[in-house]
């Protein structure tokens, strides 16, 4: 594998290692949520908040010149999981 090539991947896997940690931290803050909304009875989703989200994270990512359909597909993703854990947390 030639340098230049192995300087690439190495920052790709660093940047991938960002990710991760990210979302573990995203993911401990949208726990803590869902036990907030558990223990107040509050609906696991908030269709509102959602959307704005989507919509704010779309205008991000069209500044950043990275796909806004890709963009909103991953943080769909997202947040489809911590609505799961929403209703999992309101279901114990």
């Amino acid at each position: 594998m030639d340098d230049t090539l192995r300087r690439y991947r190495q920052s790709i896997d660093n940047i991938d290692a960002a990710l991760v940690f990210m979302l573990a931290e995203r993911f401990k803050v949208t726990q803590a949520v869902g036990e907030h909304k558990a223990r107040h009875s509050l609906p696991p989703a908030d269709p509102g908040r959602e959307e704005s989200q989507i919509a704010r994270l779309r205008q991000l990512a069209t500044d950043a010149n990275l796909d806004p359909d890709f963009t909103e597909k991953f943080l769909r993703f997202i947040i489809d999981e911590v609505i799961r854990h929403h209703e999992r947390a309101r279901d114990q």
